[in-house]
């Protein structure tokens, strides 16, 4: 066993504890108003005992996702409070027994405990009409042509790879292969408590710079895709769409699908000819499917557009009318000639770009909430 002096057991006691548990564990107290979430449940509880409580499905289906949702945010915090117990007795052993090599493991189970809090305190924040929704994110390759499509390839792995480590679902709605390597464009959904709120501050454009491997010259090149989010909306929403405005086209499916995919023309694609927003869905099984899943996706943008207000909002919603190229990135990549991920909207960086291109991009995403 290693000793420590006791002026450095009293140094780590007093950082750790006081000036680590006690300050978060206050936030935890200030922003889960755990007490009021636990009168939530149990009145949500009373209510499902009620008669005629499941007489209109649509109503207690959603009564019910409420409850999870605040059930799990008090069992989250219940297990905080534990660890937050077992944390103290650690470090009042440590500086009774002077025990150095217990130093590492209380500073592990405290950044796990400050991790867990700060991803409370980001949901509890999430309060925005949609948040909670599922997101939808179409990803297009800009100029750079061969380079672009393999930069978004590179994208959506960094996504789906960020949506595997939130415990999220990923289904493809729409994939079309570059020309001799990567993606030209794909959507897809990804299905998780408030992965639109997360998501929503990724839209617009994203640029890398790399020694091309598609250069037999090995030089340097820029690349551009543009991401655009939306939350998945389910309820019928009050949007009014004429079938004059509207193109509809079919074509034979592309990428993954399994035995079904390519055999039929059951993709649709959808264009709402006034404001030339396009949507397009290939995953469904059938032709009728898909085209229910584009018209709710375009049924989604549509009433967004008109929740809107002003003309710098609308464009942001359209995503379209972007640009994919110069003077309109919002994150750069460069991974030659050094290492560097920098957000041009908050000047958050990180040098490790394998590791954010590896789906660690949640430090880019808490800066909005800081």
């Amino acid at each position: 066993m290693q000793f420590i002096s006791s002026t450095k057991m009293n140094e780590m006691n007093r950082n750790e504890k006081h000036s680590g548990i006690i300050t978060v564990f206050c936030e935890m107290e200030k922003w889960n108003h755990l007490e009021m979430n636990i009168g939530f449940q149990m009145e949500m509880e009373m209510e499902m005992e009620a008669p005629g409580f499941w007489d209109v499905p649509e109503i207690s289906n959603k009564k019910m996702k409420e409850l999870k949702q605040i059930k799990d945010v008090v069992d989250t915090c219940n297990t905080l409070s534990t660890q937050y117990e077992d944390i103290e007795t650690l470090i009042e052993m440590a500086y009774e027994e002077e025990d150095a090599e217990m130093v590492l493991e209380i500073r592990q189970e405290l950044d796990s405990f400050i991790e867990t809090l700060e991803n409370i305190r980001i949901s509890q924040l999430l309060s925005g009409e949609y948040d909670r929704c599922n997101a939808i994110l179409k990803l297009n390759a800009g100029a750079g042509g061969t380079e672009s499509c393999d930069w978004a390839q590179m994208l959506y792995r960094m996504y789906t790879r960020w949506a595997e480590r939130k415990g999220y679902s990923i289904e493809v709605l729409d994939y079309l292969d570059g020309d001799e390597a990567g993606i030209k464009s794909v959507s897809f959904q990804i299905n998780g408590e408030n992965a639109y709120g997360y998501l929503k501050s990724e839209k617009g454009v994203h640029r890398l710079v790399r020694i091309s491997p598609f250069n037999a010259q090995g030089k340097r090149q820029t690349s551009f895709v543009s991401m655009d989010v939306m939350p998945d909306i389910e309820e019928d929403l009050d949007v009014e769409v004429e079938d004059k405005d509207l193109r509809i086209d079919t074509y034979r499916s592309s990428g993954a699908g399994g035995q079904h995919i390519n055999k039929t023309s059951s993709a649709i694609r959808i264009t709402h000819l006034p404001t030339g927003i396009v949507v397009q869905c290939q995953n469904e099984r059938s032709q009728h499917m898909n085209k229910d899943k584009a018209m709710q996706m375009l049924k989604a943008k549509l009433y967004m557009l008109k929740q809107e207000a002003n003309a710098e909002k609308l464009s942001d919603i359209r995503g379209a009318v972007t640009e994919i190229g110069w003077g309109n990135q919002i994150r750069s990549y460069v991974m030659q000639p050094y290492t560097l991920v920098k957000d041009h909207r908050t000047n958050e960086e990180s040098g490790n770009v394998a590791s954010v291109l590896d789906g660690n991009i949640d430090l880019f995403m808490k800066m909005k909430f800081r």
